[in-house]
């Protein structure tokens, strides 16, 4: 009977929790008003009370705030959004778009205080089907939403038409890949019905599915989908379709652009050449528009960090006096490249682009190439220089005679080739066309870039040119360091390259961070001088623990980007070529919220500088500057950075209580409870890295601390507890701990939680849990219960006592007899039964 009774309420409470699982767990103070669904409307929030509609504080919102917005209310992708303008002012809260696409909610970011504004935020989302983990809003694993809980699904239920669908529920492209795996796998559960789309249905579920259920899905299978941009972006009124001014289409409108900073330079303009299919950029500028027409706006930091044209353009249109002129090129590019004049070469033909083998590319190419893509001379001319690629590669060999105005104007070779050895695929890097004209030497002077055929000066945004920005113009020109930098005022009617030193800064080309626009006052030249009598000093890094990876020897590429262990020591050395005795190493640090530098003298042309142990505050980018005093002058040579990654040794190990009580799922393993007196197991495990080590089992609640420790045996440990206690009710959490390469390292779990339950009181426990709905639900099922149960003890109470008087009639029948019952017989069957 109390096996019975603790089955019943084990399932009866397991299954409480089930149901609780799927409650949504949408923000009760953010909405969506006014829109077809609850993922469509106007943005509203409460705050003190009131609820209020929302406008963005800089009128920069775009498709990446709305993202947050989606996700956060726990709808799907982000179909449109826009800034509604109504007939009159009211009060809003008002918001920041770059708060939200920083990863806060809407309620950090929401400013505390209202405003009178006539505009406010409309938001559109998908509600059942969504893309996540992509690099684009068009491109992820796809999950869609059933019962309010999200699931993936497996690629044998997911076929091209059904993707079709997908990509025009949410306002994308056409598909261009669908496979499995591509965005990782999700810890969502799997869809388990064959999606049936014919193609021509507005949404997935209003597609057909299979009758039958699928149980498995195979690791890797979780399918990924790759939708093409929607065709809104074009550039018009250009020589081809790759040339002219930059239009997007938005609410139905095509509209010119404008950037917002006054900052656009070529670096922005090639991110909207891949987008539309082109090649690389050729050129751009901010140019006059006398129409005054009203355009979107566009802030070219976002476009460079790698986000879409259309997710970067604000929902705002103002009128403007400029617009945005760009050229690409049609059927060329560098691809992977350090800069827009070096790269793998690949061309275009019939739509795909291919990469060039090795030996079909030589030194007369190039330099048709290097002139096409207005970059200066060859320098480096290489197979494999910028990796290998999947693409196809180019067939012909390429037969140029170096005047030619493109690479496909030359001629090339009548067969075809057939392979291509791996490690072949042709990388080429052209000099920049800049230049320091007017000095003593090629390493002094202005500063001027070549354009169109044509050298004109460089002015800078920025208010000051400083010796930094120098430097990394001296850099570019292979002139060591700089000596001086200055600004110096002239008169000027003509185009002029402008610039921001900031963009020169991050490691950017000057080519890339210039933009031409008219310029009709005086102009700031900057006079540089260059150190050429010093070579560039080398950094490196040393670990104590690079004998953790397989592959201790390091490429110069990799030296500009390790990675330590937290804990361990490091040393970063500063070295340069012998060229003159004694001068000192100055080692820079710069990171997200600090800079520091520190100076050793050159010891036999080095300096070696100890850390000794890492800690994420060692994170950030690090330059060896070189100081060194000739014939009466201070000169310095600056290193390439090198950016520091501090990372754990160890991956975070697991912790699970067994066994596992019937309907708990593993998302809910870190919140768990047991019964009193029963027996349970706390598991602790961690990914196989290294062989030995020990789990440290730590318990703690309101009023104690525990440690328990046991040797990891196959990267496990398992402490039993034989019999649970209120004792035992609180945290817990597995630290492992590994001597690896003369150095300890530890790692800790997440928490688990864990309450200890009566059996009867744990019932009214998780109703208090769950919804009203839940709740309602076990004050039905605990009465049932015990009405069986009575039932039951009342069946049998009455069938016990019929067999207790059968079986004493039985007993004075075989006393008449003479005997008694045997072994086995009905006298043992009734002691039996009374026992029971």
């Amino acid at each position: 009977m109390d096996h019975m009774l603790m089955l019943l309420l084990l399932l009866c409470s397991s299954g409480l929790q089930a149901e609780e699982k799927h409650i949504s767990a949408e923000p009760d103070d953010v909405r969506l008003v006014g829109g077809a669904s609850r993922c469509a409307g106007r943005l509203e929030v409460r705050q003190y009370g009131d609820w209020k509609p929302v406008d963005d504080r800089f009128t920069d919102w775009n498709l990446k705030a709305a993202a947050a917005v989606c996700r956060e209310l726990g709808c799907g992708s982000v179909v449109s959004t826009g800034r509604k303008e109504e007939s009159s002012k009211r009060s809003v809260w008002r918001i920041r778009s770059s708060c939200l696409q920083s990863g806060y909610t809407v309620d950090d970011c929401v400013e505390t205080s209202s405003v009178s504004s006539p505009h406010s935020l409309e938001i559109t989302c998908s509600e059942s089907v969504r893309l996540v983990n992509g690099n684009s809003l068009c491109s992820g694993r796809v999950e869609v939403k059933s019962d309010q809980s999200w699931s993936s699904v497996c690629e044998a239920d997911f076929d091209q038409q059904d993707a079709e669908v997908v990509c025009r529920e949410l306002g994308c492209g056409p598909p261009s890949l669908l496979q499995g795996a591509l965005y990782g796998e999700g810890e969502a559960p799997m869809w388990t019905k064959e999606f049936q789309c014919e193609g021509n249905e507005s949404s997935l579920l209003d597609c057909g599915s299979s009758g039958s259920a699928r149980n498995t899905c195979s690791p890797g299978k979780a399918v990924g989908l790759t939708c093409s941009e929607p065709d809104v972006v074009r550039v018009v009124g250009g020589a081809s379709r790759c040339a002219g001014i930059l239009e997007l289409k938005q609410h139905g409108e095509w509209r010119r652009l404008d950037d917002w900073d006054k900052d656009w330079n070529l670096k922005a303009a090639a991110a909207v050449c891949r987008e539309l299919g082109c090649g690389s950029a050729l050129t751009t500028a901010r140019k006059n528009d006398p129409s005054h027409s009203l355009v979107w706006k566009i802030r070219p930091s976002c476009l460079q960090s790698g986000t879409t044209l259309r997710e970067c353009v604000e929902t705002l249109f103002l009128s403007s006096l400029y617009k945005l002129d760009i050229t690409c090129s049609e059927s060329v590019r560098l691809v992977n490249g350090n800069s827009l004049c070096s790269g793998r070469v690949e061309v275009k033909s019939d739509q795909s682009w291919s990469s060039v083998c090795e030996a079909d590319f030589d030194q007369q190419d190039a330099e048709v190439l290097c002139r096409e893509l207005g970059c200066g001379p060859p320098s480096v001319l290489q197979g494999a220089l910028y990796g290998e690629v999947e693409a196809p590669m180019w067939t012909k060999e390429f037969q140029c005679e170096g005047s030619e105005s493109s690479l496909l104007d030359c001629g090339s070779s009548g067969s075809a080739r057939n392979t291509c050895s791996p490690g072949k695929a042709v990388g080429l890097t052209c000099s920049e066309p800049v230049r320091l004209a007017g000095g003593a030497s090629r390493c002094a002077g202005t500063l001027e870039m070549k354009q169109h055929g044509q050298w004109k000066p460089v002015d800078d945004q920025d208010t000051t040119w400083k010796l930094r920005s120098a430097a990394a113009a001296c850099r570019e020109l292979d002139c060591g360091s700089a000596v001086s930098a200055q600004s110096v005022r002239g008169l000027s009617e003509r185009y002029v390259w402008q610039m921001r030193s900031s963009c020169l800064q991050s490691g950017s080309t000057i080519r890339e961070c210039v933009v031409m626009r008219p310029v009709s006052s005086s102009v700031r030249l900057k006079n540089i001088t260059c150190s050429d009598l010093l070579v560039q000093p080398i950094i490196s890094l040393s670990s104590s623990l690079d004998k953790v990876h397989e592959d201790d020897s390091w490429t110069e590429a990799q030296q500009q980007e390790r990675k330590v262990f937290r804990g361990s020591n490091f040393t970063i050395s500063c070295s340069i070529q012998p060229q003159y005795p004694g001068g000192s190493f100055l080692l820079a640090f710069t990171s997200s919220n600090t800079r520091y530098d520190e100076t050793l003298p050159a010891v036999n042309h080095s300096a070696h500088f100890l850390f000794p142990a890492a800690d994420h505050a060692h994170q950030g980018t690090y330059s060896c500057v070189y100081h060194v005093f000739v014939v009466s002058h201070n000169f310095s040579s600056e290193s390439q950075p090198l950016l520091l990654t501090v990372s754990d040794l160890l991956v975070q190990p697991n912790i699970s209580l067994s066994p596992s009580m019937h309907g708990v799922s593993e998302a809910l393993q870190q919140e768990l409870w047991v019964f009193r007196g029963s027996n349970f197991t706390i598991s602790c495990s961690i990914q196989s890295q290294y062989p030995g080590g020990s789990f440290i089992l730590t318990f703690t609640s309101s009023n104690t601390t525990h440690n328990y420790t046991l040797p990891a045996v196959n990267h496990s440990a398992h402490f039993l507890f034989p019999a649970a206690d209120h004792a035992h009710q609180g945290n817990y959490s597995c630290v492992y701990h590994v001597f690896v390469v003369s150095h300890n390292f530890s790692s800790e779990s997440q928490t688990l939680s864990l309450t200890v339950a009566d059996i009867l009181m744990n019932v009214m426990t998780v109703s208090q849990t769950v919804s009203k709905t839940a709740f309602i639900t076990s004050l039905v099922v605990v009465p049932l219960t015990v009405v069986f149960l009575t039932i039951v003890y009342f069946y049998f109470k009455i069938t016990g006592g019929q067999m207790q008087a059968k079986a004493k009639e039985s007993t004075e029948l075989d006393h008449k007899r003479g005997g008694s019952g045997a072994e086995g017989e009905p006298g043992e069957e009734v002691a039996a039964l009374r026992t029971e």
